[in-house]
């Protein structure tokens, strides 16, 4: 699939092998050139990372926990902690995926209100975000930045995206060849283009009804590369119903939203009467200035690519951890 692109920096994607997985391979040192009689010396260590929060059973955030507070599994099997902090002022990089599709039309203007003040209040100096739309079509709207007036000059080209004709447009294409709404797509190049080679905390914030219709990608590939990218999902259920009235379909639904963020350690929020779309983007807010940073070296040193899952408990256990599910081993 080809992306679209207003400022030549998205790259077309061509698809074939997956990239590399998400496990941190780093050279801790390396020796200088050696001499002619000297041994050359290097030391190698893979560190698994995982951001994450802590809530007590009313649900609010827990910032004083220590690494004896809780213990990491790999596979079942515990590990030992390396690294632990409360992780606030870690850079941060942000993509926003903002669907587009017909079904979305009445709801555009609200997004690009809301998405500007979340813009204001969640960018610090060192941190970063992109912009993107979908809908028949990805396209980037602002490549990364720290600039919020340039984040917001993107928001103000979000427009329909559909490829159904008509003066009013369907929430869904009227062929089964034609795109209509390509999230998986999006959550998978914001992810592979955008976000794998950042370093510091990732999140991708995305508003949608969770309805797929096109996509080259299957909701497992999303998955599999927003952890490859150690990218968080925060999924923004954001629906009008009258949309999918008298088309024979069911209407929207949250289902994949659910699983891309359970799997990435973020959450599903849903935009009601009670959660306006400025209240969910405070929490968001809330939340990714409140996490946890762990990293440990692996017990399983085979370097396979495999998933490996991850499980974080914690010794109370009234307390609920959200983390992401596992993550692949590198090659």
């Amino acid at each position: 699939m080809r992306i679209v692109n207003r400022r030549n920096v998205f790259s077309t994607l061509c698809g074939g092998a997956l990239a590399a997985g998400t496990v941190l391979h780093a050279q801790k040192s390396k020796a200088p050139e050696p001499q002619e009689d000297l041994p050359t010396i290097k030391v190698d260590v893979d560190l698994v990372n995982v951001m994450f929060t802590v809530r007590n059973k009313n649900g609010a955030l827990i910032p004083s926990l220590t690494k004896d507070d809780l213990n990491i599994f790999e596979d079942g099997k515990q590990q030992s902690v390396k690294y632990f902090t409360r992780e606030t002022n870690l850079p941060l990089t942000i993509g926003l995926l903002v669907d587009v599709s017909g079904s979305q039309e009445t709801l555009i203007p609200q997004e690009k209100q809301a998405a500007g003040q979340f813009f204001d209040q969640v960018l610090k100096a060192k941190d970063m975000a992109f912009l993107i739309s979908f809908g028949a079509d990805a396209e980037l709207l602002q490549d990364s930045t720290s600039s919020s007036r340039l984040l917001k000059r993107g928001l103000d080209g979000l427009r329909l995206s559909t490829s159904v004709g008509g003066l009013h447009p369907g929430p869904v294409p009227t062929s089964a060849k034609q795109k209509g709404t390509i999230m998986y797509d999006a959550v998978y190049l914001a992810a592979n283009e955008k976000l794998k080679n950042e370093v510091g905390r990732k999140a991708i914030v995305l508003i949608t009804d969770g309805m797929d219709y096109g996509s080259s990608y299957k909701l497992k590939d999303a998955i599999e590369m927003a952890h490859k990218a150690d990218a968080i999902i925060y999924s923004i259920y954001y629906v009008d119903q009258r949309a999918y009235y008298g088309r024979g379909f069911g209407g929207a639904s949250d289902g994949d939203l659910k699983k891309m963020s359970e799997e990435t350690g973020g959450r599903l929020f849903h935009v009601g009467r009670s959660n306006s779309l400025e209240e969910i983007f405070r929490q968001i807010q809330e939340e990714m200035r409140s996490q946890y940073a762990l990293a440990y070296s692996p017990t399983n040193e085979t370097r396979d690519g495999a998933f490996r899952k991850l499980e974080i408990r914690p010794n109370d256990k009234t307390l609920k951890v959200q983390a992401r599910k596992g993550y692949y081993s590198s090659k």
